[in-house]
């Protein structure tokens, strides 16, 4: 059996994810490596992307702190409510809700996003 950091948020993250299948509501998924902090609406049944943002594409400056994930979670609700999606499940891929997710999660409910 693997015990290590990266197998335990796989796991974690596959959990969730089945559990969101069976209700089919679209899921804002967030990565994050050191340096960037991905966002993406995928669909309901999982097999289109809708919207995106990321710290890599907007060419923001220090991209790897908190504010950088505010301004993707505060564009990634604007790119939602320009596709007409108010209602999203939080998939955090595993990772803890503290830090750059908190700030992203934070930011996107405070632009209109409800999760």
């Amino acid at each position: 059996m693997k015990s290590s950091k990266k197998y335990s948020r796989l796991k974690r993250a596959t959990k969730f994810r089945a559990k969101n299948s069976k209700i089919g509501i679209e899921r804002l998924c967030v990565y994050r490596s050191s340096r960037h902090i991905y966002a993406q609406i995928i669909s309901g049944c999982g097999s289109r992307v809708l919207t995106s943002a990321s710290t890599l594409s907007d060419k923001i400056k220090n991209s790897g702190n908190k504010e950088a994930a505010a301004k993707i979670g505060t564009k990634i609700a604007k790119n939602a409510k320009n596709a007409k999606i108010t209602k999203v499940s939080f998939d955090r891929s595993g990772f803890k809700f503290h830090g750059r997710i908190k700030a992203l999660a934070d930011a996107a409910r405070k632009g209109g996003l409800d999760f």
